[in-house]
């Protein structure tokens, strides 16, 4: 295992992330740390760099290397984006990060940076069609793929902090400002030709900062269960109900809107006035949050470096092996157990009459069963539930997420509290119980039958006979152990089924 820094130096803020790689070409991220530094404030001016900025740029950046070296930091990857891209004073400036900081930063061009932004998204999200609008300090990338190719990409030299700049004027309010930017982007967007021929059914992908701190605030708004942003999905209604207040508004008031970050307060009306522009030009009814972008898009490239060639042909499988190594669940064991879920999801549709779409919440549920035992062996199946509604988990909706946490929970005996479901309410509905229940009952048997993590069950066969499903194991070794555990499972078998359980 290894361990590397990337330091993301953006016109509005600087990060840190700290991640360590896997032997095997997997990663996982320790620490992040962010600054906001507003590198690129006031540089529409003259193009340059201001000495305060700078400063505070240089001071945050030696604060970086001094964490990464007590973190054991091996490798640090350091790159600037808009800001620094078009400095006139670009070149003295990396030469004093050199200096003082000893770090050599990449100034990444318009393309490089809108390639990684889309690697970032394609290889944790399953959305085969997008176009994804990613919004920074000083510039905003507008990228459009289909088939996982890029098909078309543009960087427009405006972001939240130079928009908000550039339209600060004195005695002009705040929502007066914030319709001259809505104006003024869809001029920008009309000037590029292909955004208009884009498909109707394309799915909008929000990336950055405002994006992030947008869901916090409709999460509190709406009390949304699930603390997690990543695909998060956003109506251009509730969108709007958010703009309209937050427009009005002058900062000082803004900075009191929960989940607002303080420092994002005086440039997120112009954040939320390019979205705005964005989907009233392509007539956008709802669009998903990434939580996974630049950083992520190098993440991917040291980690599995394939993916500077092609992305990802299975986001899920990669997401979810991940989590299996850092919880140090029993691989073989985990593999064993999805194998045999499966075949019995397969072989008993003729009773719980899902469509295959529920196959990947039962693999979700039967990777990640046993990861609450890095917790405590007792209810370890209510620690899963818990680790998986809180794991960033790639590839799948957050209604697919709760129902694989509850299918988890379910795998020792059905332990299921109406108040824990109620929780979830917004996600998932009552009648998604019985798929949970049922799911859940597949599972139980799935890891009984693996009770020793030998495999000595290698495969089932099922016959649904009457009132009776007659399970024939196939052995590779002594499975008395296996089929006694299994069998317990009869009870709530056919409670949930309304058939007897015989396992041979």
């Amino acid at each position: 295992m290894s361990k590397i820094g990337i330091i993301d130096l953006g016109s509005n803020s600087a990060r840190l992330v700290i991640v360590n790689l896997f032997q095997e070409g997997y990663f996982m991220v320790e620490d992040e740390l962010k600054e906001s530094v507003r590198l690129g404030q006031d540089m529409d001016r003259d193009g340059f760099l201001k000495p305060q900025r700078v400063a505070e740029t240089i001071k945050t950046l030696k604060m970086f290397k001094r964490l990464c070296e007590a973190s054991g930091v091996e490798r640090i990857i350091a790159v600037a984006t808009a800001a620094v891209r078009r400095a006139k004073n670009q070149r003295s400036f990396l030469d004093e990060i050199q200096a003082t900081c000893g770090l050599k930063m990449t100034v990444l061009s318009e393309e490089e940076e809108a390639t990684l932004v889309y690697r970032g998204v394609i290889n944790s999200m399953d959305v085969p069609k997008g176009i994804i609008l990613e919004i920074g300090g000083g510039s905003s990338k507008i990228v459009y793929y289909n088939r996982r190719c890029i098909l078309q990409h543009v960087t427009l030299p405006f972001g939240a902090v130079t928009l908000t700049d550039l339209f600060a004027e004195d005695g002009v309010s705040p929502e007066a400002q914030t319709e001259k930017i809505e104006e003024f982007f869809t001029e920008q967007f009309k000037k590029i030709e292909w955004l208009s021929e884009i498909d109707p059914d394309v799915q909008m992908i929000g990336v950055g900062g405002s994006f992030r701190n947008l869901y916090k605030m409709n999460r509190l708004v709406r009390k949304y269960p699930l603390n997690v942003v990543h695909n998060y999905t956003f109506s251009v209604e509730d969108f709007r109900s958010i703009y309209e207040m937050v427009r009005v508004l002058d900062v000082e008031k803004r900075k009191r809107i929960r989940g607002l970050s303080p420092a994002r307060a005086d440039i997120m009306p112009a954040a939320l006035a390019i979205i705005k522009a964005f989907t009233d030009y392509l007539h956008i009814e709802s669009f998903q949050i990434s939580g996974c972008g630049l950083r992520e898009g190098i993440m991917f490239n040291q980690a599995v470096p394939m993916t500077e060639e092609r992305p990802l042909s299975d986001v899920l499988g990669y997401s979810l092996t991940t989590l299996v190594k850092y919880y140090r669940c029993d691989e073989k064991h985990v593999e064993h157990v999805v194998h045999l879920a499966i075949q019995l999801f397969k072989q008993l549709r003729v009773l719980h009459k899902f469509p295959r779409i529920y196959l990947k919440v039962l693999k979700v549920a039967a990777s990640l069963h046993d990861c609450g035992l890095c917790v405590r062996y007792y209810s370890n199946q209510k620690h899963s539930r818990y680790m998986i509604l809180n794991s960033a988990i790639y590839g799948v909706t957050h209604r697919e997420i709760v129902l694989a946490a509850f299918v988890a929970g379910c795998h020792k005996k059905e332990d299921l509290l109406p108040s824990d479901w109620a929780r979830y309410k917004d996600i998932v509905s009552d009648e998604d119980l019985d798929i949970v229940r049922k799911l859940g009952i597949l599972l139980r048997i799935a890891e009984c039958l693996d009770r020793s993590g030998l495999g000595v069950v290698t495969g089932v066969n099922c016959d649904v006979l009457g009132d009776s499903v007659i399970m024939k194991t196939e052995l590779n070794g002594d499975a008395t152990l296996e089929i006694a555990q299994a069998t317990k499972a009869n009870p709530e078998f056919k409670r949930t089924f309304k058939k007897n359980l015989e396992i041979l």
